[in-house]
């Protein structure tokens, strides 16, 4: 039985089984990936879209003024799958607006949003399992899954209950903001799948202010809807190329991690937490974020480190903390010349064997 390209509402008509079964509407799926200057791993990102097991979906891609051969290889697919809409733009933005303007072509009728960034890739059953996890519960506004990230299996921190569950967003929150570990559960852009209706409310869906802005856009959804979650592993990342951070974990490192989780509680830990719970919960999240500050203080970080730091704090409207900066330094100071004292004492001390020679 062929399936059918009318459009239905937010999905399209298509057979439940390649029997005589009635039909049965499934959601459309809008599919985007952003690409700036990534021919080297573009066919293989494309090529794990096309071959979903879920086949109702549209595939946005949105060339970013490439220059090394992206947009022909882009422009090769979609010339053999009518599911795909090349986009090449003519004016060259910064990786967070370029996102922004790629999930601005999304269809009005497509139900749910997934990124897939160019250099990554994700698993046959992925958009299968992401929408089954949606339609569980309309409440639902995002759904995450484990990714791997290159040899390693990431986001697998939340207690294992069943294949495909729902968890209320308040519980995540609280969970996800309680939890000393900051379990990195979101993941990257890939890692993802969001209610399309909430992608389309805003204009600018990722806060350019921030580069933290994925981490702040699953937190924010949360905050106002329930969370899917799938215990599988149903896309791959690169660990060089870590989602929206890729250009802050280059070379001189600006530590940045650290400081997006001391953002995020800044700015939403209240929505999840007591009154009695939060201020613990700041306090710990600024003392690991200024001993990050301070270790690098430590290794002379040049002027980049600090503005790239100074520049995120003002983003939300705080200051960066000298005082209290200053204290961590001597403590991590002191910390370091202790540790340092243990190192030589062993390297100068014979072992228990030698002494009882």
């Amino acid at each position: 039985m062929q399936i059918t390209d009318a459009q239905h509402g937010n999905g399209r008509i298509l057979p439940t089984s390649l029997s005589n079964a009635a039909p049965q509407l499934r959601p459309l799926v809008s599919v985007v990936t952003p690409f700036y200057n990534t021919a080297a791993y573009l066919s293989g990102c494309i090529e794990s879209v096309l071959k979903q097991t879920y086949t109702e979906f549209e595939y946005i891609l949105a060339d970013n003024c490439s220059t090394d051969g992206s947009a022909q290889v882009a422009d090769n697919y979609a010339r053999q799958d009518s599911r795909i809409r090349l986009i090449r733009y003519s004016d060259f933005v910064a990786q967070l607006p370029n996102y922004n303007r790629a999930l601005r072509e999304i269809s009005e009728s497509s139900k749910y949003c997934k990124i897939v960034q160019a250099d990554d890739c994700i698993f046959r059953e992925c958009l299968e399992m992401m929408v089954q996890a949606f339609e569980q519960n309309e409440s639902t506004g995002l759904v995450v899954a484990y990714r791997l990230e290159g040899n390693a299996v990431n986001n697998s921190g939340y207690p294992y209950q069943k294949l495909v569950q729902t968890i209320p967003g308040k519980e995540c929150g609280r969970w996800y903001f309680l939890n000393e570990g900051y379990p990195q559960i979101f993941g990257s852009p890939t890692t993802v799948m969001y209610r399309s209706s909430i992608v389309r409310k805003s204009r600018v869906f990722f806060d350019e202010s921030l580069l933290c802005s994925d981490l702040k856009k699953c937190v924010e959804i949360i905050s106002e809807w329930d969370l899917g979650f799938v215990h599988q592993v149903l896309s791959f990342s690169r660990p060089d190329n870590n989602g929206l951070s890729v250009t802050r974990t280059r070379r001189p490192p600006f530590y940045p991690f650290a400081g997006d989780y001391y953002i995020v509680e800044q700015l939403y830990a209240a929505k999840f937490l007591e009154p009695t719970e939060v201020v613990p919960v700041i306090k710990r999240s600024k003392q690991i974020y200024y001993r990050v500050l301070a270790k690098a203080a430590l290794r002379f970080r040049g002027l980049s480190f600090w503005r790239y730091h100074l520049d995120n704090l003002k983003a939300i409207n705080r200051n960066l903390d000298w005082t209290y900066l200053a204290l961590q330094i001597c403590i991590t100071f002191l910390w370091t010349l202790s540790n340092f004292g243990v190192l030589l004492r062993n390297l100068l001390t014979p072992n228990r064997k030698e002494r009882g020679r």
